[in-house]
């Protein structure tokens, strides 16, 4: 979740009725409908919303894929999306730093009751904040109560001021300092982007090596991954990719596709859907981490009112969402957006159904889009996780 979407949802008063309500009367699949045609279905329905261009991939338990896509990768020349396109993991990359955290645990490097004054002295306090009373656990739960205060652009012209800008660990920081806490740490629950740089933080002071280096060595080197790339301040993406839009308002589409990410030490990670549902399965299967530290990444809290919009019923764990499915139980996720790039994601709780789907369009222009393209993009994974498996779909724009 970018400052930009959180913005966003500032206008939201009273309106989260709007969200669940289209989830409820959304998600039932019809009956007779193949899941691989359900998947064709539900890719359209999302592009049908002006979204440019759509992939998505869902594996089922028996490793067969089912990939759909829709749309354009460029509304310049037409060219088809790509199943195999490259696009920015943002905040989907919170559940690598989660588990790189919970692996640190396990190893007796770290303990989740640590205090951010124990490995960052000095570094929150003033303006009502205190580091010796904020654990690693209240940082990866949202429950600490530090407030945001990343960079975001609402408008074109902010977009061409800030592409180039970039901000270190530290600066980020220091912008959340100067705000007083959200609420008195582990008695609230807010999306806070900074304390997740302060988890970069602590990861290099126990390592001794920035946060990327060791999400490389520790997960995808082992998972055999060559399609997750840290990015650092290169404000291109690998080939091939789709453009990446942002819609301002109306006749105001621009392309963002060229930028640099504002956190770029945590968020400058791009992926593809292979590797995003590869990464899931790992995870929830218990292949990156032992029992009972999966066990405590599913420990979970209620998130906040304004979330909910976004995603009803949610609960938040230690870097990972927990989300009902309207075939009963819950499944695991963490999506993220930025750039352009909004993408969801979901994986049952015994790791062996797995979803992804990436639209490179960002509609910010009005709380009613953001909720559509969230909501559409909700029921193609819940429709992926409830269903079968399947062979491939694809449609051109």
């Amino acid at each position: 979740m970018t400052s930009t979407l959180r913005k966003h949802l500032a206008m939201a008063a009273g309106v989260t009725t709007l969200l669940a309500t289209g989830v409820a009367t959304a998600v039932a699949q019809p009956v007779g409908t193949s899941p691989v045609e359900q998947l064709r279905q539900d890719t359209e329905a999302i592009r049908a919303l002006g979204i440019s261009g759509v992939q998505a991939r869902v594996i089922g338990p028996d490793g067969r894929q089912s990939v759909a896509t829709s749309g354009t990768a460029d509304l310049n020349t037409g060219r088809p999306v790509s199943s195999d396109g490259y696009f920015r993991m943002a905040s989907t990359s919170k559940t690598l730093v989660a588990t790189v955290v919970l692996q640190l645990e396990d190893e007796s490097r770290l303990s989740l009751d640590d205090t951010v004054d124990h490995w960052l002295p000095g570094v929150v306090q003033g303006n009502g904040k205190d580091g010796s009373r904020i654990s690693i656990r209240q940082l990866l739960q949202h429950t600490s109560g530090i407030h945001d205060d990343l960079p975001g652009y609402t408008t074109p012209e902010e977009y061409y001021q800030q592409r180039d800008d970039v901000y270190g660990s530290e600066q980020l920081v220091a912008r959340a300092m100067a705000h007083a806490p959200d609420f008195p740490s582990g008695e609230g629950w807010a999306y806070s982007n900074t304390g997740y740089v302060l988890l970069g933080m602590i990861i290099q002071k126990a390592t001794g090596h920035p946060a990327h280096q060791e999400i490389e060595n520790r997960i995808l080197r082992p998972l055999g991954f060559d399609q997750t790339r840290w990015m650092g301040t290169a404000p291109t993406l690998p080939r091939p990719h789709a453009q990446a839009y942002q819609l301002f308002g109306p006749d105001s589409r621009v392309d963002v596709t060229d930028q640099i990410p504002v956190d770029y030490e945590n968020l400058s990670w791009v992926t593809t859907t292979r590797d995003e549902n590869r990464f899931f399965r790992a995870l929830l299967a218990g292949r990156l981490l032992p029992a009972r530290q999966l066990g405590k990444m599913k420990q979970t809290v209620p998130v906040s009112a304004e979330v909910q919009q976004l995603w009803p019923g949610g609960r938040y764990g230690l870097g990972l969402v927990e989300r009902p499915l309207s075939c009963g139980g819950t499944y695991w996720s963490h999506e993220g957006g930025d750039g352009g790039y909004i993408t969801l994601n979901g994986v049952t709780d015994d790791g062996r159904r797995s979803a992804v789907v990436s639209m490179s369009e960002a509609r910010g222009d009005a709380l009613e889009h953001i909720v559509d393209q969230e909501n559409a993009a909700s029921v193609l994974i819940d429709h992926a996780l409830c269903a079968g498996g399947g062979l491939s779909a694809s449609s051109t724009p």
